[in-house]
């Protein structure tokens, strides 16, 4: 995945906003208060996007969710990227003030994608984040740590071995013992099997002693298809909990799927009954608020103007336990969002 940069004087104007909006000015922390299930379900909902104006956005405090997710580069903290390191302080700050405990989710810088980075490197790293940001407890190692062995052709991102992802877990486990820690975060496939098989190279080098108790799966193309045989494999494959740490409806994916707000608000409602099939299942970061920045790739669940569509109802709905959506959605053509992150293909 990469990202098509805002710039930063308009991400800090976005940051500013949020967090004058909400009343907050912190930066770095998990939030004010401790997240709790919406009443609909036992399970914690939350939204991964890297635009800090999600949350003076009234449709998504609307929703009343307490968790969210980032990612961003894995050496964000050393300095060697401070437009990274302005991104991220931006977003923490506006999350900060909306009162929501982050997940934040490793990966490659932009410099160098297709290298990975030694484990006296990502462990320098971890020491430099964790000192920068000591409130931040909820970290995922490597987003999409199985990417290489189910990308698609053309695809320029490298991955970890299992064996480097089971030595970036490790290490990140010494670097902060307090810190809650989702073990492997995998993408799924159209072909369970290559995400099993990584799983459980992963496993062997991790050993017994330090089994992760937390993993994450992306599962859009089983939420998009209708599927779930590679949900199923994944639970029967691994002990502890499952969280769904990006995932939703896709209003648009070239070539797969034609842009379709009805077919989007169709796979939302899936993805919650996806969910649903398991209360192992404890967490569901839904993927995302505005249109990515890739013109292949659209999951918003409003547009680019910041208006819900039709898959914000179907979450609306299922979080708050309501009957009816009382927003009125668009039905608009694809538009570019706001979003500095863009997608490659799934």
């Amino acid at each position: 995945m990469r990202r098509s940069r805002t710039p930063l004087a308009a991400v800090l104007v976005l940051a500013l906003a949020a967090i004058a909006a909400l009343g907050g000015t912190a930066l770095g922390s998990t939030g004010r208060h401790a997240p709790r299930a919406h009443a609909a379900s036992k399970r914690l909902v939350g939204i991964g996007d890297e635009n800090p104006l999600m949350f003076s956005s009234p449709e998504w405090q609307a929703l009343h969710v307490s968790i969210a997710r980032y990612f961003t580069a894995w050496n964000v903290a050393t300095g060697d990227d401070p437009t990274d390191l302005f991104y991220l302080r931006s977003w923490l700050a506006a999350a900060q003030a909306a009162g929501v405990q982050p997940l934040v989710s490793f990966y490659h810088n932009d410099t160098t994608p297709e290298q990975m980075p030694s484990v006296a490197a990502y462990t320098q790293a971890m020491q430099d984040f964790v000192a920068m940001f000591p409130t931040v407890k909820i970290l995922s190692p490597w987003n999409e740590v199985n990417r290489g062995n189910v990308r698609e052709p053309g695809d320029s991102y490298d991955s970890p071995t299992p064996k480097e992802a089971a030595e970036y877990y490790l290490a990140l486990k010494r670097v902060c013992p307090t810190c809650t820690i989702v073990g492997l975060d995998v993408l799924d496939s159209t072909t369970p099997s290559a995400t099993i098989a990584y799983i459980n190279a992963f496993k062997h080098d991790v050993g017994k002693k330090h089994m992760p108790h937390i993993w994450g799966l992306h599962n859009y193309s089983e939420t998009n298809r209708f599927e779930d045989n590679g949900t199923k494999a994944m639970l029967r494959d691994v002990p502890g909990q499952l969280w769904l740490t990006e995932t939703g409806g896709l209003a648009k994916l070239k070539p797969s799927f034609p842009f379709n707000l009805k077919r989007q608000a169709r796979a939302t409602k899936y993805m919650f009954a996806l969910a649903d099939s398991s209360s192992r299942i404890k967490r569901l970061y839904i993927y995302s608020w505005f249109p990515g920045g890739s013109s292949e790739f659209d999951a918003g669940l409003v547009n680019a103007a910041g208006e819900p569509r039709a898959s914000f109802c179907a979450v609306y709905e299922h979080i708050r336990g309501k009957k009816h959506c009382p927003y009125k959605t668009v039905k608009n053509r694809p538009r570019h969002g706001r979003s500095h992150r863009g997608h490659a293909h799934r």
